[in-house]
């Protein structure tokens, strides 16, 4: 079986748009036009066009593209603030880490310093459509095939999938990054940024760093074997060793 993938966006529509220019070339060369492409989330914060992202993604899902989009934690922090969440982390996701106030400002709206309360908040609120917020709501939380379980962060080891929980799966960092044990499946993942692709074996990690000004990477898997699509085509992305 064939699958796509794609790491981090971050509000780069021009890099993500790259990346679907990557993976058209290599489905003319296969003949393959139904093989889905995952993306493993984060479509917002931190890049210039978080609202473009949303729509290139809901415009292809609307002409049939094969695409799964899966949910990272920038979209859930996202969808928190346009649903008024209570306890939501607002100064949280407009701080220059999280990078909200880059999101806002791709729809238009300027949010006065960390700050997200108020009139502010009700004019950002009202600025995203409501196709954009219905698509954040839709997201799931991780595509499985055969092989592989593909999730934004990571899953928390030792506990069969159907007992994982979206903060885990969103949000999960050196309890899944550090352990080296099987699976079962190979985890697909993003949300540690990382030079360059990563094979451990147990897990691949394709965030390099978009919403930091580095690459977006987009992947190609054939059954166990992984292909990073460069300019130049297929780059085989193998296990490390030691």
């Amino acid at each position: 079986m064939r699958v796509y993938a794609i790491g981090d966006i971050h509000g780069h529509l021009d890099k993500l748009e790259e990346a679907h220019a990557r993976i058209a070339a290599d489905r003319r060369g296969t003949g393959d036009a139904a093989a889905p492409v995952i993306h493993l989330g984060d479509y917002c914060d931190r890049g210039p066009d978080s609202r473009g992202v949303l729509q290139f993604l809901i415009d292809g899902q609307a002409r049939g593209a094969p695409w799964i989009t899966l949910r990272g934690n920038h979209d859930r922090v996202f969808l928190d603030q346009l649903d008024d969440a209570p306890g939501a982390p607002f100064r949280f996701w407009t701080s220059p880490g999280m990078g909200g106030l880059a999101t806002a400002e791709s729809y238009g709206v300027s949010l006065p310093g960390w700050t997200f309360a108020g009139l502010a908040a009700r004019k950002f609120r009202s600025a995203v459509p409501e196709a954009h917020h219905a698509f954040l709501k839709s997201l799931p939380l991780f595509h499985e095939t055969e092989t592989h379980i593909f999730v934004h962060a990571g899953i928390r080891p030792g506990l069969p999938l159907t007992e994982q929980i979206e903060e885990d799966l969103i949000w999960i960092r050196h309890e899944f990054l550090g352990d080296p044990r099987d699976h079962g499946k190979v985890i697909v993942h993003g949300h540690t940024p990382c030079e360059t692709p990563e094979h451990w074996g147990n897990r691949i990690n394709l965030d390099t760093g978009a919403g930091y000004g580095r690459a977006l990477t987009a992947a190609v898997f054939e059954g166990t074997e992984v292909f990073v699509l460069g300019e130049a085509g297929r780059v085989p992305l193998r296990p490390r060793q030691g």
